[in-house]
Parts: structure tokens; sequence; C-alpha cells
């Protein structure tokens, strides 16, 4: 069954910006606020419109003075010899990494991230970051802030849009997915005290217009503890989120804040 059959069963009736406003505004998205979105299309039921409906929905409830972020990944820059899904001939690795063309903000696809921040990414007055591997994209008030200066060693560290929302007390919506999605607690792994292991990456970006190979510093990230991480949090902080509904999707909104406070101990604990 695709995914959009699926959602179709999923469905009573179909699922329009009009009630994806009302039920994000109903969990406590609030105009002016700050928001990292990680989100499932389908998990959202059949949406008349389908992506840009979502992004209009969440442009809508946040407005006029706030700001929607999102994870556009690409990773197409990783190393291919860490490729699995799927992996690639042992052969093709020097071809892959002479040949790439540049990432390019405005242009280089996401991989991974799903339809909505695929759609994002293209909206009239969203801003990427430059960051070839763990770019971010954010609209509204503060998103120049978020998005300027994403240092390339440790994209997902203190240099990064996770690292400028917590400085603006945002918020995390997770849309019919779960922590192992949630790229905040990425930045817990930075801050958390266990032992780390850092490795060398490279990717192609444009330097004055050409071409060039750059290197950097990146912390081997590990999420497959994140979704028992974040279920601590909510249960040892109710009063830290609220869960609901938005369309048929389960949806959480955490305070990302002390989210990050959380996890970076919980982590520390539990990896040392």
């Amino acid at each position: 069954m695709t995914d959009e059959a699926a959602a179709i069963e999923r469905s009573d009736e179909p699922v329009t910006v009009e009630r994806l406003v009302d039920d994000l505004r109903t969990l406590g998205v609030a105009a002016g606020e700050t928001v990292v979105v990680h989100s499932s299309l389908s998990a959202l039921g059949w949406v008349v419109g389908g992506p840009p409906a979502v992004v209009d929905a969440l442009l809508e409830a946040l407005a006029p003075d706030g700001t929607l972020v999102m994870p556009t990944h690409s990773t197409q820059y990783t190393d291919p010899t860490d490729w699995e899904n799927p992996p690639v001939p042992d052969d093709w690795m020097d071809t892959i990494r002479r040949s790439r063309p540049p990432y390019r903000p405005a242009i280089t696809p996401t991989r991974g991230m799903g339809a909505i921040p695929e759609c994002f990414r293209t909206y009239p007055e969203t801003l990427r970051s430059r960051h070839p591997t763990y770019s971010f994209a954010a609209w509204g008030a503060n998103a120049e802030e978020i998005v300027a200066d994403h240092g390339f060693d440790h994209g997902l560290g203190e240099s990064s849009p996770l690292a400028r929302v917590y400085d603006r007390e945002g918020w995390v919506l997770l849309l019919g997915v779960g922590h192992d999605s949630d790229t905040s607690l990425h930045l817990a792994e930075h801050r958390a005290d266990y032992e780390k292991t850092v490795m060398t990456q490279d990717a192609p970006v444009l330097v004055d217009g050409e071409r060039k190979r750059i290197e950097f510093a990146e912390l081997d990230y590990d999420d497959a503890d994140f979704e028992d991480a974040g279920a601590a949090f909510e249960r040892d902080c109710p009063n830290d989120l609220a869960r609901g509904r938005v369309g048929y999707a389960n949806a959480t909104l955490l305070d990302q804040r002390a989210l990050v406070d959380y996890v970076s101990e919980w982590l520390g604990e539990n990896r040392a």
C-alpha cells in the first residue's frame, strides 16, 4: 500500500488547512513562537493539497511574528562508505566524491526528510543554512538569525540552527513522528558528558562561485536511544510538553530548552 493510500484509509474525511490550523492552535502552537517541526505527511491523513497545505497551516499558526524551522538535511553528501539504504559498490566511491556537484542551499534537494521539509525549503522568503549535510530552513521573524553562520564543524552542535532555537526558547513539534526524528537531541549529544567519537567528513560546496571540497569535524551521531530518552523526558517533565492530534496524527509539542537540558543529562548517565 502506498503512503497516499494508507493516508486515505486512515481518514474519515479530507484534512484541510483550516482543520490543521485549528488543531495546531489547540495543541498549543502560538503566534510569535519559534518552532522546529519534524513531520510525516501520511500520518496526518489525506491532506487536501498535500505538503503545501501543511506548510501553509504551520505558517498561519505562527504568523505574523513567529519563526518556522525544519531540518533540510542532504545526506547524499555524507561519506558514501557509510551508505546503507542502499549501499553502493566500493569501486564507485572515488567517482562519487570527485563528481558530486557542490551543495547549494537554493537547489540541493533534501534526502530522507519527507515531503513537507522538501516543500518548505522552496517557499518564498524561506532561508536555508550553508551546511552541506545538516542544513536547516527557516521562515519568519528570526529566520536569518537562526540559519546564518551555521558552522561546518559539528553541524548539529553549538554553531547550528538548533542552538539558535535554544537561545530563543523555542519549541519542538513532532507531527506523526517520534523522538528518533528529533534533531534537537543531537544538540543534547554535544552537551552530554560522555566519551564521544569525532570524525572528519568532507563535501563539496561553492566558494566564491567555484566548487571546493571542504573538510569538517562531526560527531559520530547515534539516535539508537533517542526514543528511550524522549520517553523519559515525557514521563518526568509533563509540564514541558503537550500532546494531541493534528489531523489524524499523534502530535507532541515540547519545550526545546527543557528537552535538550534533560536529555543531555540523561545521555551522560546512560551512555557513560
